[in-house]
């Protein structure tokens, strides 16, 4: 075996177990985040009119907003975006990058979401009222 296989071996190897597939790194990126991380779908299954804010905040989290009428009853708003992205190659199969040269075209589009949910509590510290607008662009 001469040096330039052995070099292409050791490139493949390093390159290969340094590949994580996406959901692994959407796993250790949302790792630890708790119940701040929810969908519409949570939102409306979970939380509903009487409600309790002990509930609210088990199933959603912290608020990233707290306000007060003028009666001091609070309201709650929850801000979220996410980003999710797609890679798509094409070209030659299977080539292997050495120093930044490869045959193949990328392209890469990115999609983001926005959830807010708005919950005012009534003088009891329970749901009065649910208002969320989901978007995506």
């Amino acid at each position: 075996m001469n040096y330039r296989n052995l070099l292409t071996i050791a490139l493949t190897g390093a390159l290969l177990t340094g590949c994580k597939s996406a959901q692994e790194l959407r796993e250790e990126v949302t790792a630890g985040q708790g119940p701040s991380t929810f969908s519409l779908g949570q939102v409306q299954s979970s939380i509903h009119k009487g409600t309790s804010q002990e509930q609210v905040l088990s199933t959603l989290g912290a608020p990233n907003i707290v306000t007060n009428d003028d009666h001091g009853n609070e309201t709650w708003v929850y801000d979220k975006i996410s980003t999710e992205g797609a890679r798509a190659s094409s070209g030659g199969g299977g080539s292997l990058i050495l120093f930044g040269a490869s045959s193949k075209a990328n392209a890469y589009e990115a999609t983001q979401k926005t959830l807010t949910v708005m919950i005012k509590f009534d003088n009891r510290k329970h749901v009065q009222t649910v208002n969320y607008h989901q978007s995506k662009f």
